[in-house]
């Protein structure tokens, strides 16, 4: 009895410690994930690289990064005839801008990495047709004249795109002349020579919109003191009538030729001796 018992528990045993076994392996096995259909690329592998700015009618190229091998489309209402070539390099695409208006329009790639995950991205393209704005001419200074006394007056002239211009100098009056402007680019105004110029060259300097950007020379005569002559007032002019011619000749330093001085007869002998 006692034998027969022994082994139905020494199966028992087995049994039981083979189970335990069995039910640890269950426990730690690795189970497989189920696909997902809904999984993404990580946004740093996707990307486009759009020109900074473009007018409605351009032909434009630009790069594009995804992974070799993916499936994705690109489209904009900016853009027409939208192509994407992968190369050896990478993934290039070509397109036409459309005709539509100045602004900033959104461009979408979307589409299945090579791995069936999704892959999408964004981009901005600035859609500008205006052309840019000219270069504003250089601003010019004119006097009517280069050369002034005290007191003589100057028109001065400046041609300026800014919305405020005027000279200063020590050759005028004030030393600040403002201008006024006609709306047109042209500012006018009178200067006045300064009364204690010297005589001399003086800078006159231009400004438009607060920024000096010529500095012309003008040239000055001081005043004059005009020189009175000194008259004694004890000296009467003599009148017409006693005006007197002077008495004999103009002593020349020289005796006439046909005039023989006393000296000159006495020493000449006449006859004979």
């Amino acid at each position: 009895m006692l034998k027969a018992l022994a082994i139905p528990a020494v199966a028992l045993a087995s049994a039981l410690a083979l189970g335990s076994t069995a039910s640890a392996f269950a426990a730690t096995a690795p189970t497989a994930p189920a696909p997902s259909a809904t999984a993404t690329t990580p946004a740093a592998v996707v990307g486009m690289d759009l020109p900074s700015a473009v007018k409605p009618g351009d032909a434009i190229a630009f790069s594009v990064l995804a992974p070799a091998g993916s499936r994705f489309a690109i489209s904009s209402a900016a853009l027409d005839d939208v192509r994407v070539t992968e190369g050896k390099s990478g993934w290039t695409a070509s397109a036409t801008v459309a005709r539509v208006k100045d602004g900033s329009y959104g461009v979408s790639l979307t589409g299945t990495g090579p791995d069936g995950a999704n892959i999408r991205a964004t981009a901005q393209l600035k859609v500008g047709a205006a052309t840019p704005k000219p270069t504003p001419a250089p601003s010019t200074v004119r006097l009517s004249k280069d050369f002034g006394r005290p007191g003589d007056k100057v028109v001065v002239t400046v041609r300026t795109s800014a919305k405020d211009a005027y000279v200063s100098s020590r050759a005028f009056a004030g030393g600040h002349v403002g201008l006024k402007g006609d709306g047109k680019g042209a500012f006018t105004g009178t200067a006045t020579v300064a009364n204690d110029v010297t005589t001399g060259y003086y800078g006159v300097d231009a400004f438009a919109g607060g920024t000096k950007f010529d500095t012309v020379k003008f040239s000055t005569e001081a005043a004059t003191t005009p020189v009175k002559p000194h008259v004694d007032p004890n000296l009467k002019p003599l009148r017409p009538a006693e005006h007197q011619k002077p008495k004999g000749s103009v002593n020349t330093g020289q005796a006439p030729a046909t005039a023989a001085t006393p000296a000159a007869t006495a020493g000449t002998k006449t006859g004979r001796g």
